[in-house]
């Protein structure tokens, strides 16, 4: 299994944009001393989504590329409730609804192929397949809870259950990323871990200032 290749690129593209959305909110928290939650956080995710899902593909992965598609839409949901999406045409809004439906379509179209492809054990085993896709799924589960949370409240917040489970799905991508010989997983996740902490740290600091106000 060869440690880079040219879609490599792709990944580590997205990764960057994934490291770049936590370094924003990171930035903004530590400004204003608080837990914050900023628009481009949520575009930059997007981007990244779909460029990690392509990865995924690229490197016949499925515990990559499916929960992306699943946390694609969750981003989506997030812009809108920003009313960020105002600031796209119809026509563009559309696009961005639809572009991950077509790239799923065209990877199932032949289910036999698929599954030779993303189910084959000689490529990946089934461990270490449901290994990578708890993390995965942690990390897309975090999103369902944030979603629900900012559901709840009319408005998009990060809750600190966020940061936890973001913290858990870390730690086992990593370890995914560390067996399947994935550079694009495991330098990705190394700049999370601090970010996740930190906020966590912000949050129960504030918490504390509030109860003690």
């Amino acid at each position: 299994m060869e440690l880079i290749n040219w879609y490599t690129a792709v990944g580590a593209l997205a990764q960057i944009l994934f490291a770049s959305r936590m370094l924003v909110q990171w930035i903004l928290s530590e400004r204003a001393r608080a837990v914050v939650n900023p628009a481009l956080f949520w575009w930059l995710s997007l981007i990244a989504s779909l460029l990690m899902s392509f990865y995924g593909y690229l490197r016949q992965d499925l515990a990559i590329m499916l929960w992306q598609l699943v946390s694609y839409y969750i981003y989506i949901y997030n812009l809108k409730l920003k009313q960020e999406l105002r600031r796209v045409t119809l026509a563009g809004t559309l696009l961005l609804v639809a572009a991950p439906i077509i790239l799923l379509l065209s990877e199932i179209q032949d289910f036999s192929e698929f599954r030779a492809l993303f189910l084959n054990e000689d490529h990946i085993p089934y461990w270490l397949l449901a290994l990578g896709s708890c993390g995965q799924a942690l990390f897309t589960l975090r999103f369902v809870y944030q979603m629900f949370v900012s559901h709840r409240k009319r408005q998009s917040v990060l809750p600190p259950a966020f940061w936890w489970l973001s913290l858990l799905a870390c730690v086992l991508v990593q370890l995914y990323g560390v067996l399947r010989l994935d550079v694009v997983l495991f330098f990705g996740q190394m700049g999370g871990l601090i970010t996740y902490v930190r906020n966590l740290m912000l949050h129960y600091k504030q918490q504390r200032s509030k109860e003690k106000a």
